[in-house]
């Protein structure tokens, strides 16, 4: 005898359009604004050849701020995610599954977008944690998927535009239709899910927004936990650095004039001081005052072009971002520096001793530490 299906019957209100519009508007100003910085950090980080000379160093905290906001909005997409799937889900048992052209289309943008959204959240916040469970690399596939996401929801916009139109505003004619009752329990759960965005913003974006960092009770990191009262992600001894000696540190300089330092020599040459952030990509950040040799000073003893690029070069043993490059704007901008001190006392080792590259609107996977060599590049 053949069995016949009967899809599950959902007696709850509020799975409705009129609700799954209204948390998706919210939905959508995060993701908006989370792919946006999303792209600015991926450029950041690995430029484009025809870009890589044009990345401004100015303003000094603007990659704090796009990064922090990166963060913060992908933290409050979170509830704001689950709760637009708890308001549409009784639609992915709709029967027949597929009725026409246009329904199969709007299922197969629903099927693509659920799927990479869920990904992108949950990958992203492990990250913030630096946990990859995974056997892929973190950065480009989260770059992949980002784009998977926008095209996805580009598609379900265009699919949903006439029920999204009806149902966007109270004055408009689709809502009429709805049971007025249903007013304040939408109200209610409009405000809870709000109210939990919220929550989960403030007690984590305390790590970038310091004003905020007593609140940080979920952020993985605090601002203020770290040696010299500043994190770190990778230590020396992750790094594969051994103990370096002052007497054996050796600065190499390769230019049009090359030439080594040692480290008092390196110290002799004349110092000075910024205050800049450390602007991590897991989301965390913090001002330091730094002291040390201005590169574009070491550049003119090389003898490097105005418009010369620089690759620097670490120490380091083992992980990535051992060599990482500048361009001119970077490596001529007074506030770059070959940094020896953080905030009045000698770089500690987890921080880069003894020198390490500190510079403004900089990504902090690009602050290369325990820096051996710079490299002049025409």
């Amino acid at each position: 005898m053949r069995s016949r299906f009967f899809p599950p019957v959902f007696k709850g209100r509020l799975h409705d359009a009129r609700t799954a519009t209204s948390i998706g508007r919210l939905l959508g100003v995060a993701f908006v604004v989370c792919f946006v910085t999303g792209l600015i950090s991926h450029v950041m980080q690995h430029p484009p050849a025809w870009a890589a000379d044009g990345l401004p160093s100015r303003p000094v905290w603007g990659y704090r701020l796009t990064q922090g906001l990166h963060v913060a909005s992908g933290i409050a997409a979170i509830p704001l995610l689950l709760a637009k799937l708890w308001a549409v889900y009784p639609r992915l048992f709709v029967w027949p599954p597929v009725r026409s052209v246009r329904h199969a289309l709007e299922r197969l943008s629903v099927a693509v977008l659920v799927a990479a959204a869920v990904f992108e959240v949950a990958t992203g916040l492990l990250n913030t944690t630096q946990w990859y469970p995974w056997p892929f690399s973190f950065v480009p596939v989260h770059y992949a998927v980002a784009w998977l996401v926008a095209g996805s929801l580009v598609l379900h916009i265009a699919v949903k535009a006439p029920e999204i139109r009806a149902h966007w505003s109270r004055r408009s004619p689709g809502t009429l239709a709805l049971p007025e009752e249903d007013g304040p329990d939408r109200r209610s759960l409009l405000a809870a899910v709000v109210a939990a965005a919220g929550a989960v913003t403030v007690t984590t974006v305390g790590q970038s927004l310091t004003p905020l960092k007593d609140l940080t009770l979920l952020a993985p990191r605090h601002p203020d936990h770290g040696p010299q009262g500043l994190p770190v992600n990778r230590t020396a001894a992750a790094a594969g650095v051994g103990r370096i000696s002052a007497e054996h540190y050796r600065l190499t300089v390769a230019g049009p004039r090359p030439f080594t330092l040692t480290l008092d020599e390196l110290r002799g040459l004349p110092q000075h001081e910024a205050e800049l952030p450390i602007a991590c990509v897991e989301g965390w950040s913090k001002s330091a005052h730094w002291t040390g040799v201005r590169v574009m000073d070491l550049l003119a003893l090389a003898g490097a072009p105005p418009h010369a690029r620089v690759r620097v070069v670490s120490l380091q043993t083992r992980g990535g971002y051992g060599v990482s490059e500048m361009g001119h704007e970077y490596a001529r901008d007074p506030l770059t520096l070959l940094a020896l001190h953080l905030n009045g006392r000698e770089l500690a080792p987890d921080h880069g001793y003894p020198a390490r590259l500190i510079a403004p609107n900089r990504p902090g996977v690009l602050q290369t530490k325990w820096v051996g060599r710079l490299e002049v590049l025409s």
